[in-house]
């Protein structure tokens, strides 16, 4: 195809898949997927003022800020506070946010091809605490992603399922029938929830074996720690918390490798999104070092460094950050661009300028491993976008 062109100064299209995005689900969903006794106890928001909303999950509350409508327009302006999963509408939202025709559209003219989809209001659904409320609720949304998202576009999509994590044995049978259903990744959070034991644990061992078996990805998203993000007031709380939402995905990781999960299953493959990625070469200097000089205390042994594991099998998504083009450039070969959209701190509206911004002095290889490669390498069944 000829090469396209973007903005005033007719620079060259960069296409790029993201490892990032989300689908914001049709408000009343639940009530037309389960009985009404089960879908009053799933996660809603009620707005109380046009500054605060009451999320409830499975009969638990608790209170949280609105962004302005305003916040985030702009680029370059400080955005606010984290936003993941807010039931109510923001004046700026991409057409596509709910209409998969219509994101395909935005797509197209953002540059970017293919997608890792999460749910938006889904992230809040790891608070649930109830067995019987999960089991039947994540069996009905993950049939209805894939019959209403995934298969509109199958060859750009790539939907994240969802998987019952109250006890072990109910998430390893969801494993084996998405598989069979047609996806490709499965959301985890970065804490298992309610009472059981953390993903260090020899408890998760089952779960593991069956991700690696069944080739799915591990995806896990900032903002799904047991008992939500740690929220600051006063000064500085906008940049406070929305720093705050990336430690989850680093202690993640970190249960994950000293615990021994990945080191036992070299196949299994995890995706950390939103997080950003230049973190993720310190993370595995600091675990060597933790491994190495404290020896004598460390269980399990590991067939090679933490840092090894991490380089080997770990995957890092970032939006805006320059840091973590250097990253890929110190050596970690798993960073992957993402756009965040339809959010507030995604690329929607400028992701040419941010890609150009990012990538117009970098090597040619380097950015296709990042904007494309990494992506490819864990879904290959996406093809490539189209070439410039």
């Amino acid at each position: 195809m000829s090469a396209p062109t973007v903005g005033s100064d007719q620079k060259v299209k960069i296409w790029a898949n993201s490892g990032d995005s989300h689908y914001l689900e049709p408000e009343d969903l639940w009530h037309d997927l389960l009985p009404k006794e089960l879908a009053d106890r799933m996660p809603r928001a009620e707005k109380i003022s046009d500054t605060e909303e009451i999320i409830h999950i499975d009969g638990n509350s608790f209170r949280r800020d609105l962004p302005s409508a305003n916040r985030g327009v702009i680029k370059g302006e400080v955005r606010g506070e984290h936003v993941e999963g807010s039931l109510n509408e923001i004046s700026h939202r991409p057409p596509g946010a709910r209409d998969p025709i219509a994101r395909l559209k935005d797509l197209n003219d953002e540059g970017i091809w293919g997608e890792v989809i999460y749910p938006s209001v889904g992230i809040w659904d790891f608070g649930i605490r109830s067995a019987d409320l999960v089991r039947e609720a994540f069996r009905a949304i993950n049939d209805w992603r894939l019959e209403n998202v995934q298969n509109v576009a199958p060859d750009r999509f790539v939907l994240v399922a969802s998987v019952p994590l109250i006890n072990v044995e109910d998430a390893v049978k969801e494993i084996y029938k998405i598989k069979e259903s047609g996806y490709y990744a499965v959301g985890l959070p970065c804490d298992p929830p309610g009472d059981t034991d953390d993903f260090n644990s020899d408890y998760w061992e089952p779960l593991w074996s069956a991700m690696e078996e069944t080739g799915l990805i591990a995806a896990v998203h900032l903002g799904t720690e047991k008992g939500g993000t740690r929220l600051y007031r006063g000064n500085g709380k906008g940049v406070l918390n929305y720093v705050e939402t990336c430690y989850g995905p680093q202690r993640f990781l970190t249960k994950v490798v000293a615990g021994g999960a990945l080191d036992r299953h070299p196949n299994l493959r995890v995706l950390l999104s939103e997080a950003g990625a230049s973190w993720v070469p310190f993370i595995g200097d600091r675990m060597n070092e933790g491994y190495r000089q404290h020896g004598l205390w460390v269980r399990p042994k590991l067939s090679m460094l933490p840092k090894e594991i991490i380089y080997r099998q770990v995957y890092a998504t970032f939006q805006h950050d320059v840091s973590a083009v250097d990253a890929a450039k110190s050596g970690y070969n798993n960073v992957m661009w993402g756009s965040d959209y339809p959010h507030l701190e995604g690329t929607f509206g400028h992701t040419q300028e941010t890609l150009h911004e990012l990538f117009d002095d970098v090597d040619p290889a380097l950015k296709h491993r990042v904007t494309q490669g990494a992506f490819q390498e864990l879904f290959p069944h996406i093809a490539p976008p189209p070439a410039a």
